[in-house]
């Protein structure tokens, strides 16, 4: 069984910092939230090991040395690397008790950063409230990463404004040599047709679709249009089975 997977710094994370990981050999306490979850809902015990991680590709193994009702003392054995995936989707602000589900899912399924896009289509408008909004996502994504034992957060991108934004994103993807697609239900081509590099850009419109306008821009700018099955899936979901796609045809 893998092991156990907590933030050392929980609180720092949430706020957009990189937590410091203690160096190999150090003493270590994990307290607050993680601390406290770790004690009393795992019920970790003297002896057993567990991974710290900074969220954002780093990590140690620790060994408890003691244990109290909201903390565990650590000794540090082992530093690894656990770099993000070069797997980033672009998806369009569903609604808002979908969300955050979309995240837990596209967390699941190997993702390495999310760019929240307010799409022209998008029924959720998060206009002045873009940083309370990622927050949100960063708080789902680091749930689901230690639910699924990720040792990596996707990181939660800048709101992309507009289709320019994403335009940019699909030119640096493809100045870099990767692979841009675009999920869209009226395309003739497979997913799995498409010859996938990474870093690969995977681009998910909301509830009413991508606008005929989007769809010509992001084809000029070079990303493919393609068509995941015969099923119209919901914005929320159709991340997770886009990368579930990649995962089983490139990198499982």
């Amino acid at each position: 069984m893998s092991l156990p997977v907590f933030l050392a710094d929980l609180d720092a994370y949430l706020a957009g910092d990189t937590p410091v990981l203690p160096e190999i050999g150090a003493q270590f306490v994990l307290d607050g939230a993680e601390g406290k979850h770790a004690a009393t809902v795992k019920r970790l015990q003297v002896g057993e090991v567990l991974i710290l991680i900074d969220g954002c590709g780093a990590g140690v193994e620790a060994r408890v040395e003691g244990v109290d009702k909201a903390a565990l003392a650590l000794q540090v054995l082992a530093r690894h690397e656990f770099p993000r995936p070069a797997v980033t989707v672009v998806q369009a602000l569903p609604k808002a008790e979908r969300s955050e589900l979309a995240v837990d899912l596209m967390t699941q399924g190997g993702v390495g950063t999310i760019v929240p896009w307010q799409a022209s289509r998008s029924i959720a408008k998060w206009a002045n409230k873009a940083e309370k909004g990622r927050a949100k996502w960063r708080s789902a994504a680091v749930a689901a990463a230690k639910q699924s034992r990720r040792l990596s957060v996707p990181e939660i991108g800048q709101l992309a404004q507009s289709s320019a934004d994403v335009v940019e994103l699909i030119q640096q993807c493809r100045m870099a040599g990767g692979t841009a697609v675009m999920l869209h239900e009226e395309a003739s081509v497979p997913f799995a047709s498409v010859a996938l590099a990474e870093p690969l850009l995977i681009i998910v419109g909301p509830e009413g679709g991508l606008a005929p306008e989007e769809v010509e821009e992001f084809r000029a700018a070079g990303a493919a249009a393609t068509v995941l099955g015969p099923e119209v899936l919901r914005t929320a979901s159709a991340g997770l089975v886009a990368l579930a796609a990649y995962g089983a045809l490139r990198r499982w």
